[in-house]
Order: C-alpha cells, then structure tokens, then sequence
C-alpha cells in the first residue's frame, strides 16, 4: 500500500481499475498527469507488455492519449491520462495534470514522477490544498508559501506550490524535489529556491529540516545544481552567481551595437532594453541572499537522460 495516496486507489474500482494498476493510475493522475512505458514497467515490476496492455487499455476506454509530443526528442511516446472522471474519483477534479502541457512543463512532470516512482513510501503531499494545509498545520502562514497569481475573465486566483513539484513532510523534515528540465542557466532553479525561501526558514524555526534534491538528466546539469544548492546550504549562503545574468547582458549590449532590431523588441524596445541591462549590472553586482536549508541533493534519471526539449 502506498501511504501518501490515502486509500484513494479503490475509488477507481467502479471504473474498472484495482490492485497495483489502480495504484499506478492514482500515482500518476495525483503527481504528474503523464508517464511512459518503461515509468509504468518500474513501478508494475513486471514485463513491458504489461505495461503495454496497460496504456492500452486506458486508451480504449477514452481515459487517455499516448503519443510523440513535438518539441521532446530521445523519449518515445507519452501517455496523458485526461478523463476528468478519473480525477474526480480520486479527489483531484480540478487539478491541472490533465491538461495539455508545453516540452518543458511535460518533461518537468515526467522527471518528478521518475523520482516519486523510486520513493513511493515518502509521505508526499500530492496536491496543493495537501500542501497548505499541512504547513498551516505547523503555524506557518500562507503568505510565506510559494505562489503565482493569475488573471483571468473571474477575476484573480492564486495558485501555491505553481509548478506542483514533489513535496514530502513528515515530524521530522520536509523534502522539496526540483525537476530540471534541461534549462541553459540556473535561474529558474534560483527562482525556486527565492520563492522557497521564508517558507524553508520557517520551518527550521519549528525545527525541522529543510531540505531539497534536484532531479536532473546529465553530468552538468548535476553539477550545476550541486554548486546552487552548496550554497543555499550554507549559513547566509549567497549560492553562485547566475552565469544566465551575463549571457543576458551580453545579448543586449551585442543587439544594441549590432543594431539588432528584432531582439530589443524583445524588450519592449531600445529604452526598455538598457533598463534591462542596468538591472541587471545591479543583480550582479550584489550578493542575493538565498533560502537557507539544511541539506541538498541531486539525483540523476536513468529512464529519461536521453530526454531533449525544444
């Protein structure tokens, strides 16, 4: 039995799913939306041709799609579970894994549940009311939790936990999984981290341990992270400066002498383009104090490091 699940599986019962199959479509659904067949033939422990029925299956009964996602190379086919009536067996209606993604958002996903796939009997906090409430739980307001607002025609909403990476909390510590999905710069995992961080300090307040892994496919990916994550790991740790800032700073410079028109549209224009640039010169200039943790980690993928986006 999978704990973090919640006996959520045997509600999949009445739409013909039980035993370990249920359990893998609950996993799925609740952690990422997407999967592949060598992901199912893990987790099954069993032959690919079960794994094979399986997709199948899903497919014949309207439940999902499989196919080659445009824009990702080195992968195969993808199965997406859309059928609402699966999430909302399982609690999980209105969750967005069902939807269509972009590469990088499915290659994110699909790293998280490689890594959810190796440790199953984590207490993971699936979704996102799971998330708030259990910080909540520990005292620790909402407004320290990560969050993205979006616009719409009914107004605002906010989102915690936007990019619905892995979280798991148990008495002791919490465990944040970033998914690298094969960016050029860290800034997006520094960006995670920044929005990470009163949350991470408040829950060393309380206590426990704050600690995070990194789900990468290469070497450098790897090592990259380790070096961003040494730093957040040491008290007031700054991390490393973004090699991304100066590329950034160099693009814009080389447009502006070039006269390179199309790229400083980019920015909104020639002004819009040398703020940018002096913004930049300051974010290099200063140390930027980071989230402070107690532990990180990185964890490479063998199922899909010959993954490519774009």
């Amino acid at each position: 039995m999978i704990t973090h699940l919640k006996r959520r599986e045997p509600a999949l019962g009445s739409l013909g799913w039980t035993g370990r199959n249920a359990e893998w479509i609950a996993l799925v659904c609740l952690h990422s939306g997407v999967f592949t067949r060598a992901q199912a033939t893990r987790f099954l422990n069993t032959h690919h041709e079960r794994a094979r029925r399986l997709v199948l299956a899903l497919i014949r009964q309207g439940l999902a799609a499989e196919e080659t996602v445009p824009g990702i190379r080195g992968i195969g086919r993808v199965c997406r579970i859309y059928a609402r009536g699966l999430y909302r067996a399982l609690g999980a209606e209105h969750i967005r894994h069902r939807r269509t993604a972009s590469p990088e958002v499915l290659l994110r996903r699909l790293l998280s549940l490689d890594y959810v796939i190796e440790h199953p009997e984590l207490p993971w906090l699936p979704t996102e009311p799971e998330k708030v409430a259990a910080f909540e739980a520990l005292g620790i307001e909402r407004d320290l939790l990560p969050v993205k607002r979006y616009r719409g025609a009914a107004g605002t909403t906010r989102r915690h936990f936007p990019l619905k990476l892995p979280v798991a909390l148990d008495s002791a510590r919490a465990l944040f999984v970033y998914a690298e999905p094969g960016h050029d710069t860290a800034t997006a995992l520094r960006s995670w981290g920044k929005a990470h961080g009163g949350l991470w300090r408040a829950l060393r307040s309380r206590g426990l341990s704050a600690e995070i892994v990194v789900v990468a496919r290469t070497a450098h990916e790897l090592e990259r992270a380790r070096r961003v994550t040494r730093g957040w790991s040491e008290p007031g740790g700054h991390g490393e400066p973004d090699p991304g800032i100066a590329e950034e700073l160099a693009r814009i410079e080389g447009a502006i002498l070039d006269g390179a028109v199309h790229v400083l549209e980019e920015y909104g224009g020639l002004q819009a383009a040398l703020k940018r640039s002096i913004a930049l010169e300051r974010e290099a200039s200063r140390p930027v104090r980071r989230g402070s943790i107690d532990r990180g980690s990185v964890w490479q993928t063998a199922r899909l490091q010959g993954a490519r986006y774009r």
